[in-house]
């Protein structure tokens, strides 16, 4: 995921289509500071945290002032594309605030980090299978499969899985009775 996230933000660029080199960063910063977060030990931070967290707060900013000025203009691009600037906009403040609060704390711990994780994973996810089902992607299927409706499952499903995930972790502590290894590789039984 980082590599295709890497890969967006180039192309996006190279093509200077501004909206993509956004959604790609956004993507790569939620997949790095998840990788991150499931390779440490428990309590630990790094001066990488503190420069990914301009991320989030410049995309944000950017989003929401894009969507502003989108509501502003008469919305010609649709509803749908104004919501989305406001929902990235403001997951992306979300995710600053919430690596802020881990700074604050020192880390995060236990069954935080397998949430962290997992929110981050998946909204990743959703960025990107939401470009390929929904946006640019979708030009490769028959026009009888755009209109149908069925890309929104493929291109959502990530956003359900996240929600499943969060509910198991939260409430009927799936991660109990699992363990990282030191190395943060491999999940292994705890005895």
């Amino acid at each position: 995921m980082l590599t295709m996230a890497s890969s967006a933000v180039y192309l996006a660029a190279v093509k200077h289509d501004h909206n993509n080199v956004g959604g790609g960063l956004l993507t790569l910063y939620l997949v790095a500071t998840a990788w991150m977060t499931a390779r440490r030990a428990d309590g630990e931070t790094s001066v990488f945290d503190w420069a990914a967290l301009l991320i989030p707060l410049g995309t944000g900013a950017t989003s929401w002032l894009h969507g502003i000025q989108m509501l502003r203009m008469g919305a010609r691009e649709g509803p749908l594309y104004v919501s989305m600037s406001f929902f990235m906009g403001t997951m992306m403040f979300l995710a600053a605030a919430g690596d802020l609060r881990m700074m604050l704390r020192g880390g995060v711990f236990g069954r935080q980090r397998v949430v962290r994780h997992l929110w981050r994973m998946c909204l990743g996810f959703f960025i990107a299978t939401g470009s390929f089902f929904l946006g640019q992607g979708s030009k490769i299927f028959p026009g009888i499969f755009r209109q149908s409706g069925w890309p929104w499952i493929p291109a959502f499903l990530p956003l359900l899985l996240l929600v499943i995930w969060l509910i198991r972790v939260r409430l009927f502590n799936a991660s109990k009775g699992m363990f990282l290894s030191r190395a943060g590789d491999v999940p292994t039984a705890r005895g």
